[in-house]
């Protein structure tokens, strides 16, 4: 850039250094090989992440694969540990920087940890989506998006969408359709093709997730779809839990505005857009949250105006593509550079700007400029 007359100033961005990364059990290849090692090693730094406790043997065929690509040693660097162990990364100089996905409590403190440390940190944590329908919406068709959002992955992952908004006139023929076609998923193990809902995580995560059924319940939300003692021919030991669906989720009721991490679905009827919009905006959480409707109005003004980091127009699961941050709002996120785009290649590296100037011959002769052995100097 042509900073003044006869000065040029380029940037350019260098690595930091040592990057630690800390992956979530339920996706521990995609996030460190989609958000994290990618971005750290082509930006010129190494990485030492911290496999998933409940799953290492991802991050141990990860890190063979990249021995067979030719990576060098000790480019990409694994441990396996638990989370007292996990504190070094935190604290020892030598790491620059800290990425972490997983539940709100923990990242806070990684947050509160390696910041204060004087690292670079994103966190990326809990989240409780919602979406909103509007009668205008195309019911069949926005149904069949929500039970894909709602309960793929078993409901395991952060950009779900647990909890869904509906304009009281047209949620009977909504609850009605979303009942259908949860009930038409198929459950089954991971590895089988056409599995549509896998197994939880642990016997842990069932408990965890039938608990919080247990509770919706006690509440008083009406249980329209019941997963609890989902079974699967030959896998009877699975820790399966089948489609959930709750109706009439109102106002405190936990199990409408916690994350459950399952495949547990949360309606609350609404009477219009803004009451749908100020129940969504009212969550400590703001991953992402969807639209559905046909009015490009109302399409505008809930992009404009929901939490959300990433909003979806008629669309359950609005995740970007790589050249767009994945930007979680609230307590979803802590930082101030999110993963992936721009955000990402500035988080993994720091800004160095040069100044130059080159003296024209005539100036070198008006200020005298001799030379002597190579060097410049002035009489």
């Amino acid at each position: 850039m042509n900073a003044s007359t006869g000065y040029d100033t380029t940037t350019y961005r260098e690595p930091l250094g040592v990057f630690a990364g800390i992956a979530p059990f339920n996706f521990p290849a995609m996030i460190p090989f989609g958000w994290m090692i990618p971005l750290a090693i082509t930006t010129g730094n190494t990485f030492v992440l911290k496999a998933a406790s409940m799953v290492p043997q991802t991050g141990m065929r990860m890190m063979e694969l990249l021995q067979e690509a030719g990576l060098p040693d000790g480019v990409v660097n694994l441990v396996t540990c638990n989370r007292s162990e996990a504190e070094i990364l935190l604290r020892h100089p030598d790491v620059k920087g800290v990425s972490f996905v997983g539940s709100t409590k923990v990242g806070l403190h990684v947050y509160q940890t390696a910041a204060a440390c004087g690292k670079r940190v994103q966190c990326l944590t809990e989240a409780k989506n919602h979406g909103l329908v509007l009668k205008d919406a195309a019911l069949e068709r926005s149904a069949r998006g929500i039970v894909n959002s709602s309960f793929g992955c078993a409901g395991q992952r952060c950009m779900a969408l647990p909890v869904v908004c509906v304009e009281e006139s047209v949620a009977d023929e909504m609850v009605n359709y979303l009942t259908r076609f949860a009930q038409e998923r198929k459950m089954g193990p991971a590895w089988q093709p056409d599995t549509e809902l896998g197994p939880l995580v642990s016997p842990d995560q069932k408990k965890w997730v039938t608990d919080w059924i247990d509770k919706g319940v006690r509440e008083g939300a009406e249980l329209v779809l019941d997963g609890r003692q989902a079974s699967v021919k030959g896998y009877e030991g699975g820790f399966f839990v089948g489609p959930t669906i709750f109706d009439h989720v109102t106002a405190g009721m936990r199990v409408g505005i916690d994350e459950i991490f399952g495949p547990v679905l949360c309606i609350k009827r609404v009477s219009d857009f803004e009451e749908g919009l100020s129940i969504m905006n009212a969550s400590e959480f703001a991953n992402g949250s969807s639209i559905f409707t046909q009015s490009g109005y109302y399409a505008r003004e809930f992009a404009r105006r929901t939490h959300a980091g990433m909003v979806g127009i008629n669309v359950g699961i609005p995740v970007l593509i790589s050249v767009f941050p994945f930007s979680g709002h609230k307590n979803s996120f802590f930082g101030d550079l999110h993963v992936m785009g721009q955000d990402g290649i500035s988080f993994y590296t720091e800004t160095k700007a040069v100044t130059t100037h080159w003296f024209s011959e005539e100036e070198m002769k008006q200020a005298k400029v001799g030379t002597w052995d190579g060097m410049t100097f002035r009489t």
